[in-house]
């Protein structure tokens, strides 16, 4: 076995490139969910319907994430799912299609997919929640 504590960088560390990769945070958002809420209640009882949404979402990604902490996976499952649900209902796509991707990767067992999956689904409902409300700000 080699001891990688004294090997040297072949090139000088003023001379390497260092790439960061940015993931764009694009939202896939359906309005007609939020439409047709907003068209069927007053716009206070369509916002508190909405921040329920979000607070649950919020509390089951908060759930999921302390489970991934303890890697009580098979916890996992219950709480994607419904993300996925509540999300896809008030037109959360990319929260919903993450949320599904947690689920698959929770059925490979592939944890390495799993934690780049739930940053997706973290990023995306933090993008998401912005996206709602400048949406009912229009």
């Amino acid at each position: 076995m080699t001891d990688i504590t004294h090997l040297q960088p072949n090139v000088a560390p003023q001379e390497q490139d260092v790439v960061i990769l940015r993931c764009p945070d694009q939202m896939h958002f359906d309005p007609a969910p939020l439409n047709r809420l907003f068209a069927l209640k007053d716009a206070a009882e369509a916002e508190e319907v909405i921040c329920r949404v979000l607070e649950d979402i919020a509390l089951r990604l908060d759930m999921m994430q302390t489970d991934m902490a303890k890697s009580a996976f098979s916890k996992l499952v219950k709480p994607a799912a419904r993300i996925a649900a509540v999300a896809d209902q008030i037109g959360l796509t990319e929260v919903a299609i993450a949320a599904g991707h947690v689920s698959q990767c929770l059925e490979q067992r592939d944890g390495v997919a799993l934690e780049a999956t739930m940053a997706r689904l973290e990023r995306g409902f933090d993008v998401a929640v912005s996206e709602v409300w400048n949406f009912r700000d229009h």
